[in-house]
């Protein structure tokens, strides 16, 4: 799959990629597909949804990844950076759509569906510890 996804870097510490913007428009769509088959499966009948930023930014804060981004940030900005991971995790095959699927059915909220998402992405990637990390 390298040569198909050769637009991806390969990042070696996790802020860059959570303030990739590139990464987080790709990452939007990802996020909201994975979403709306996670509740077309709950629904049992295809529909489409849209996660807010909120939802994005509450799970980036409950991940305890907040830590790795810039202080003053928006939430519209940690909801990209939520983004970003997610579709950085898939693009780097360390997540699939259905294992996605699956974090996002297994939470009772969409704001821990998502935390649980953004750690199990997390966890799945190799990163070199930063000076970020010594502080979390």
């Amino acid at each position: 799959m390298e040569k198909f996804l050769s637009f991806t870097p390969q990042y070696t510490c996790l802020e860059d990629v959570l303030i990739d913007h590139n990464l987080a428009r790709l990452g939007d769509a990802y996020v909201n597909f994975i979403y709306s088959i996670a509740l077309s499966k709950r629904e049992d009948k295809a529909t489409g949804a849209k996660v807010s930023s909120r939802v994005l930014a509450q799970a980036l804060k409950r991940a305890k990844l907040r830590g790795f981004l810039p202080k003053r940030m928006d939430r519209h900005t940690m909801g990209d950076a939520a983004e970003a991971l997610v579709a950085y995790a898939y693009l780097h095959e360390a997540i699939s759509i259905e294992e996605s699927v699956g974090a996002l059915l297994s939470a009772n909220n969409a704001t821990e569906a998502f935390a649980n998402l953004l750690c199990q992405a997390r966890e799945r990637l190799s990163f070199n510890p930063t000076a970020s990390e010594s502080t979390l």
